[in-house]
């Protein structure tokens, strides 16, 4: 069986714009990801490790845990053997109480790919391959999150790119979410249900031969 870990944040979470609830697992990308390769009969399991609000290196100042880097070596321990790590994170790096741009996002993100392949695994496990995928590009944000995200769609400009760059530095598969989705047209800034969908069910068609 494959094992695919999906470490990411709320848009993949799966919470239901401007409400605190949660999409069912197989209305979430992961789980329709999941069903569409089981489907293909590819034997694979959804890790799912998604947090919301989670930063690609930083800590959020309000809430504790945040910061991406903080126990990611242990969680590719814990889970392994891994056939690959689906990353989906930047989004949060633009909310209003941080000053970054896409490109240092970007190398939050480098940093992480660093620190999946230097994991303490078992012997004989694989060092697992990654694949970046760049959020959606960010909308004015509407709704509750509002002034969480102000300004966030003018810092995260140039996003997709930035990402793109460091997955080809890195030797990572890259795939940008925004070429099959836009964010919600509830927030702004998640995904409503039909986007989890178009996600998942394009990943799959990405992943597939991958893990063929």
């Amino acid at each position: 069986m494959h094992q695919i870990l999906v470490y990411a944040d709320s848009l993949s979470w799966g919470i239901i714009p401007d409400t605190r609830s949660r999409l069912d697992f197989e209305h979430r990308w992961p789980g329709v990801l999941e069903k569409e390769l089981l489907e293909a009969g590819i034997s694979v399991r959804i890790i799912e490790d998604c947090l919301n609000g989670r930063r690609t290196v930083w800590d959020d100042p309000y809430k504790p845990g945040r910061n991406g880097l903080e126990g990611l070596e242990q969680r590719i321990e814990i889970n392994s053997p891994l056939s690959l790590v689906v990353m989906l994170l930047g989004t949060n790096d633009f909310q209003s109480m941080h000053h970054f741009n896409a490109w240092q996002s970007a190398q939050g993100l480098k940093t992480l790919v660093s620190a999946i392949r230097r994991a303490p695994i078992e012997p004989g496990m694989p060092v697992p391959p990654v694949m970046l995928v760049a959020p959606p590009e960010i909308q004015k944000a509407k709704g509750n999150i509002a002034p969480k995200f102000e300004g966030a769609e003018g810092k995260a400009v140039g996003l997709s790119a930035a990402i793109e760059a460091v997955a080809e530095e890195c030797e990572c598969y890259f795939f940008d979410a925004g070429l099959v989705t836009p964010t919600s047209r509830i927030d702004g800034v998640h995904l409503d249900e039909d986007q989890h969908y178009a996600l998942g069910t394009a990943l799959a068609k990405i992943i597939h031969p991958l893990v063929s």
